[in-house]
C-alpha cells in the first residue's frame, strides 16, 4: 500500500479536517459508557495539535436522520470529554458551512457528520464542500473504513492533501500481520449469535488458519450440522451444510475446527437459573446451550497456549451473566498469558475484555464491521481512497 501518513506531512498553520470514529455507546441519560474509541484517537489528535494544526475533528454518532439536528446524537458530550482530556476548551461547531474560525494549536469538534444531508450516500457536492474547509484531510477512523460516505471516502478524493492518521495505520498493520504474515499456528476464535452474519469471515479464515474455534450460537449451528440435538438453543439449521463445508475446508489443509464436547445448559437465560454441565449428546429438547463446559475449555486453552498468532472476535457464551461467562473468561485469560501475537476486535469482544479486565492483548481493534470485512479479505473503501491518493502522489514524484 502507498497510503500517505499524517506524520510525514507538515501540519503547522494548516487547517486539518480529522475524521475520527468516536461512535461511543451512550446510555439513556446521555452519558458515555465506554470511551475506548476516544482513548484510541487521542494520539492522533495530540500529534496534530502539537504540530501546530488548526484542527477540526468530526465523527458520526448513532444513526440520526440526515438534515435534522437531534440532541440525542449530538457530539457535545464528546467535545466536553476531549476538552477534559486535553485540559483546554474545545468548541462544538453546529453549522459547519456557516463560517467559523479555528486557530493553529486549537481544536474544534464539528457536529455529528451524519446530520449533513448526503453524508451516507457519499454525495459529491457535500464532499467537495467539506474538502474546501481544509488544507489537509486526515482519516483516522478505521472503524468506519468499510463505509463509503462523504467524510470517509468523498472528502479524501477532493481534498488538496489526504492522508491516514496513526490509528488507521496501526489497525492496518496489526491485521495485516495477523493474516498475511502470521507466526504459526494461527488460531482464530469466532463467536457470536449467528453463522449468517459471519459466513464470509468463516470461509476466509478456513483457508488461512490452523485452528478455528467457534463459539456461541455459531457453535450451536456447527454442532447441529454434526448431528447433535441442541434443544432450544439458538441455531440456524438451514446453514448446517455451510458449517460442514467450512470444517471440510479446514481439515483438507491439515487444520482443525474443534467443537464443544461439553456445555453449560439451562432452561432459561437468567443469573439465578439452575444450570447443568452436560456432554453435547445429552442435551434435552427443552434445554439451551449457554456456555462451553470445563473439558471444552481445557481443550481450547491448550490450543491457545501453543498458538503463534491469535485472532479473536466474539464470545463463547452469554458472558454478560457471570454464570455463563466462564468459557469466554478463560479464552481471555489464555490469550493474556500466551506468547502468541494476539489481536482482538468487535463490540462484544471488547465488552468481554472490559468485564474481565483483560489488558495483555498485543492489539485491540476499535472496529466492528470494518474488522470483520478486513478479515474477509475485502478492500475497505476508505483505505482504497487513501491508497489511491498515495499512488497519485508517487506518480507525480516519479514523472
Amino acid at each position: 500500500m502507498t497510503i500517505p501518513k499524517m506524520t510525514d506531512i507538515s501540519l503547522s498553520n494548516k487547517k486539518v479536517f480529522f475524521r475520527a470514529d468516536l461512535n461511543v455507546p451512550v446510555n439513556k441519560n446521555g452519558e458515555i459508557t465506554d470511551d475506548s474509541r476516544v482513548k484510541a484517537t487521542m494520539p492522533g489528535i495530540s500529534y496534530a495539535l502539537n504540530a501546530g494544526a488548526a484542527l477540526m475533528v468530526t465523527s458520526h454518532l448513532g444513526r440520526p436522520k440526515e438534515g435534522k439536528w437531534d440532541k440525542k446524537y449530538s457530539l457535545l458530550g464528546i467535545a466536553n470529554l476531549l476538552a477534559a482530556r486535553l485540559g483546554k476548551p474545545v468548541r462544538l461547531i453546529e453549522n459547519w458551512f456557516d463560517g467559523f474560525n479555528v486557530m493553529p494549536g486549537e481544536m474544534v469538534v464539528l457536529e455529528n457528520c451524519r446530520f449533513n444531508t448526503g453524508e451516507k450516500i457519499n454525495d459529491v457536492t457535500l464532499s467537495r464542500k467539506i474538502a474546501g474547509l481544509c488544507d489537509i484531510y486526515v482519516n483516522d477512523a478505521f472503524a468506519s473504513a468499510h463505509r463509503t460516505e462523504s467524510t470517509t471516502v468523498g472528502t479524501a478524493n477532493y481534498a488538496k492533501v489526504a492522508c491516514a492518521g496513526p490509528l488507521m495505520l496501526d489497525e492496518i498493520r496489526a491485521l495485516s500481520r495477523a493474516l498475511n504474515d502470521p507466526k504459526k499456528p494461527l488460531v482464530a476464535i469466532v463467536g457470536g449469535s449467528k453463522v449468517s452474519t459471519k459466513l464470509p469471515v468463516l470461509y476466509r479464515l478456513a483457508d488461512l488458519v490452523d485452528h478455528l474455534i467457534v463459539g456461541g450460537g455459531i457453535a450451536n449451528t456447527f454442532l447441529f450440522a454434526h448431528g447433535v440435538s441442541v434443544g432450544r438453543s439458538l441455531v440456524e439449521e438451514e446453514l448446517g451444510d455451510r458449517a460442514l463445508e467450512i470444517v471440510k475446508k479446514i481439515k483438507e489443509k491439515g487444520g482443525s475446527c474443534p467443537l464443544p464436547e461439553d456445555v453449560l445448559c439451562s432452561q432459561e437465560i437468567d443469573e439465578n437459573a439452575s444450570v447443568e454441565i452436560k456432554k453435547v449428546e445429552k442435551i434435552l429438547d427443552y434445554e439451551m446451550i449457554l456456555d462451553v463446559g470445563p473439558k471444552t475449555t481445557e481443550k481450547y486453552k491448550k490450543i491457545l497456549r501453543e498458538a503463534g498468532t491469535i485472532v479473536w472476535n466474539g464470545p463463547l457464551g452469554v458472558f454478560e451473566l457471570d454464570k455463563f461467562a466462564n468459557g469466554t473468561k478463560n479464552v481471555a485469560e489464555s490469550i493474556e498469558t500466551s506468547q502468541a501475537f494476539s489481536i482482538a476486535g468487535g463490540g462484544d469482544t471488547l465488552a468481554a475484555m472490559n468485564k474481565f479486565g483483560t489488558k495483555k492483548v498485543d492489539y485491540i481493534s476499535t472496529a466492528g464491521g470494518a474488522f470483520l470485512e478486513f478479515l474477509e479479505g475485502k478492500t475497505l473503501p476508505a483505505i482504497a481512497a487513501l491508497n489511491s491518493r498515495g499512488r497519485e502522489g508517487a506518480l507525480k514524484q516519479n514523472s
